[in-house]
């Protein structure tokens, strides 16, 4: 028996994910809105794009799901137990890789450990040697002998069954596509090759084939060797790195959510009514900026985690603590992170102010909140969009850095940062462990870039100067 778990930012995850649905379906009935993102549909990039990062979403929705399991339950009818790990979804999916623990640390793809160590032999004498990792190639008999015809075929086996479900995905979607579109199956994939449709879905197959792939292959031979190695308590590190993307998407998402309302209201007000209501806001985003981020950042972060100290009866688990920094986090970002965009939104507003059609809806007498909502909001959407992508790649990007100088996230939580600072050591140790810090850099690099293109082509959707 399980208990679900709904931790706080699991919440605000599934609002925001509701709230961005029932936006698209907002959207779909205004041409308007419809317009641009139609635009972004025809980029090959921007679809690339986001299937990449609909990879990451969904590996953070399975992580948001969290629960807990029953203990000490001999069916007496008495009070029901659980247990104090709080696993989610992910962490179920990927038992074979997670409950993979070696003793310390091992390279990629290693059979042995990395270090010499002193074992005693059958015949009673000791000897330094490289002993067999327990799940690391505990598959083969001789692995100097077969290691590399093992890896070798398993990532052919893998590679022929990841192009063959690609294989029966494309032609399903070719089906559904040709049905939409009344052609027949035969004209819609000629075309698809050809590249001959408005969507780029040759280009989206290729990106789909890739990641199904690569998925594929990574759950074949994680469940055999730790394509990623092992850190210093033994842990997978390609399972950390997985458990680290709900942590960078939620920084990064729920942190820009905080700080829109605030850029937004206050950098349109203060270019549009100036006055009184500019100096105000100009005072408070200039005394904010002065203020050193970091040292602010830490300061907040250090006063929560005193109260979780002292207050341990208001956390049932170490998890809802975890999470609670987490959150706190986000809104200290959020709240440090505003004042760029409320900069550039106050420049854009006084620009607007003195257009002819806000000039004509002020001599017919409409209200300013009418002209804040009508005219002004939706001519500086492009830089709202615009900047909440690039916003989200700087945040990501600044976890990774606080939890480097240790005022980020929770040590026991899984991040790119805490695997960058837990590196910093392991660099300098001989022999190295470059591991760890390369796959939090393959992650990290892979969701930043592929936010930075997307929000490329959505700049070039939404900016009417660039509007076809």
């Amino acid at each position: 028996m399980i208990k679900p778990i709904l931790l706080w930012t699991d919440a605000l995850v599934f609002i925001l994910v509701t709230t961005i649905i029932l936006s698209a379906l907002y959207a779909r009935k205004k041409e308007h809105l419809r317009a641009p993102w139609r635009q972004v549909i025809r980029s090959r990039i921007g679809m690339a794009t986001m299937i990449v990062l609909m990879v990451y979403v969904c590996i953070g929705l399975l992580d948001s799901m969290h629960y807990q399991r029953e203990i000490n339950n001999n069916g007496n009818g008495g009070e029901i137990h659980y247990s104090a790990e709080v696993p989610s979804l992910l962490d179920y999916f990927m038992t074979p890789i997670r409950e993979t623990e070696e003793k310390t640390y091992s390279a990629p793809f290693a059979s042995h450990a990395y270090s010499r160590e002193t074992v005693q032999l059958d015949n009673g004498e000791q000897a330094r040697i490289y002993p067999r990792l327990k799940h690391g190639g505990a598959h083969l008999a001789d692995p100097e002998r077969d290691w590399f015809t093992d890896v070798i075929g398993k990532s052919a086996s893998a590679i022929m069954q990841g192009l063959l479900l690609w294989t029966v995905v494309v032609l399903l979607l070719v089906a559904w596509i040709a049905a939409r579109q009344s052609r027949s199956f035969a004209e819609m994939l000629q075309m698809i090759i050809k590249g001959r449709s408005d969507i780029p879905w040759r280009t989206m197959f290729v990106t789909l084939g890739l990641v199904i792939v690569l998925v594929v292959w990574c759950a074949t031979l994680g469940s055999k060797y730790h394509i990623l190695g092992t850190d210093k308590v033994g842990q997978d590190v390609f399972y950390q790195a997985l458990k680290s993307v709900r942590t960078g998407l939620i920084i990064g998402t729920l942190t820009t959510l905080v700080m829109l309302p605030f850029a937004v209201m206050l950098g349109i007000m203060a270019g549009y009514l100036r006055g009184w209501v500019d100096d105000v806001v100009q005072y408070l985003y200039t005394t904010l900026n002065s203020i050193p981020g970091v040292l602010l950042i830490a300061a907040a972060v250090l006063m929560m985690q005193v109260y979780i100290a002292t207050h341990p009866e208001l956390f049932n688990n170490n998890a809802a603590a975890a999470d609670l920094r987490l959150l706190f986090l986000c809104l200290i970002l959020g709240i440090t992170s505003w004042t760029g965009l409320c900069r550039m939104l106050r420049g854009e507003a006084m620009k607007l102010r003195e257009m002819d059609y806000i000039e004509a809806a002020v001599a017919f007498g409409v209200k300013k909140n009418k002209i804040i909502t009508r005219h002004i909001l939706p001519n500086v959407m492009h830089i709202v969009m615009i900047s909440i992508v690039l916003d989200f790649s700087g945040l990501v990007l600044a976890e990774a850095v606080l939890s480097y100088v240790g005022v980020g996230v929770d040590p026991t939580m899984y991040s790119w940062g805490n695997m960058i600072n837990g590196a910093r050591l392991e660099m300098a140790r001989e022999p190295m462990v470059w591991w760890s810090l390369l796959a939090a850099f393959i992650f990290m690099f892979v969701l930043v870039l592929a936010a930075n293109l997307f929000s490329d082509a959505v700049r070039d959707a939404f900016d009417p100067r660039l509007r076809k």
